[in-house]
């Protein structure tokens, strides 16, 4: 059979890469790329490990995983998602942040690519629609980044004697424009000034903290980021330290010495991301499966921090949260 007669056949580019993947000797090969580190992940990656399960393939067994991790290094995601799309993976997984997602679209057109950001997807071109993503791309968006108003007014909530609000931003994230400008509107409507603080590495996060203080800001809020994902115990930590009230986008925060969070179950978001790359491994088309969206919120209060602080958490807050960490 000629070649063009088998690409006509497989039913395009697409089709004939996850058939050449199957056929290849040994299992196919997913290749993931994350934007922090692995062991920051490394929650994250059990839920996407636990996806891949339930679709029916396990690491190792059924299938195998190249790992690429950016560091933090945003500018080096075009490459490591390159490397693996020249790999020849038969799924290309990026997972965590709206700069990977990019950077994997970019680096192949044929490839399935399935992402999982906070981000709105059609807003980067990742997708078509959400329902019909089209091309080669889709995944998870959960809701991250549009959250930013509720988590201000939470804050006005926990802190209501606070007249300035802080932020932390961390200029290279594609969202973090949009993400201060909501903020920054969001404390207008609730009399509030806003203080913006911009993290380009962990080396700077304790000058940012003396900053925040010396600005007069009585509560922070911690916008969606890999880096802060990774840096999560050395910021509850500065928080402590300050003495300021801070609000994160995720539990994972919380769960490792934060204050609050309120956010998507991201872990869930990567399961889902799971279920869907082993979708694909079992033929399923990216153009035709539309864009996960996660809807599980979720307040979680840790009050053990709050006691570091010496901050009493007002019982109605505490009443509306899912979880309260004693």
């Amino acid at each position: 059979m000629r070649r063009r007669d088998f690409i006509q056949l497989a039913g395009g580019s697409t089709a004939l890469w996850l058939v050449a993947a199957r056929a290849a000797p040994g299992r196919p090969v997913i290749g993931f790329l994350g934007p922090s580190s692995a062991s920051g992940f490394a929650s994250f990656v059990r839920a996407f490990h636990q996806g891949l399960k339930e679709a029916g393939f396990v690491e190792g067994e059924t299938i195998d995983v190249e790992y690429r991790w950016a560091n933090d290094r945003v500018d080096d995601l075009p490459a490591l998602a390159a490397e693996l799309a020249g790999r020849r993976v038969a799924v290309l997984v990026t997972a965590g942040a709206t700069a990977g997602a990019l950077a994997a679209k970019a680096a192949t057109s044929t490839i399935p690519v399935v992402f999982s950001i906070g981000a709105d997807p059609v807003k980067f071109g990742l997708v078509a629609s959400m329902n019909r993503p089209g091309g080669n791309v889709t995944g998870v968006s959960f809701l991250s980044n549009s959250l930013v108003p509720k988590q201000i007014e939470l804050l006005e909530q926990l802190v209501p004697v606070a007249t300035v609000t802080g932020v932390l931003a961390n200029p290279a994230n594609p969202n973090a424009g949009a993400d201060v400008a909501d903020a920054r509107a969001a404390a207008a409507a609730l009399r509030r000034q806003l203080h913006v603080a911009n993290i380009h590495s962990e080396g700077e996060l304790e000058a940012a903290f003396k900053n925040l203080r010396a600005a007069g800001t009585g509560a922070l809020l911690v916008l969606p980021d890999p880096f802060f994902v990774r840096t999560r115990r050395r910021l509850a930590d500065l928080a402590a330290e300050w003495k300021l009230p801070t609000m994160y986008s995720s539990r994972l925060y919380t769960e490792d010495g934060g204050l609050v969070s309120y956010g998507a179950n991201v872990a869930d978001a990567w399961r889902q991301a799971g279920i869907y790359a082993g979708r694909i491994l079992k033929g399923d088309k990216p153009a035709d499966l539309p864009v996960f969206q996660s809807t599980r919120l979720e307040l979680v209060i840790n009050l053990k921090a709050a006691r570091q602080i010496g901050l009493e958490v007002p019982t109605a807050l505490l009443s509306r949260a899912d979880e309260v960490i004693e």
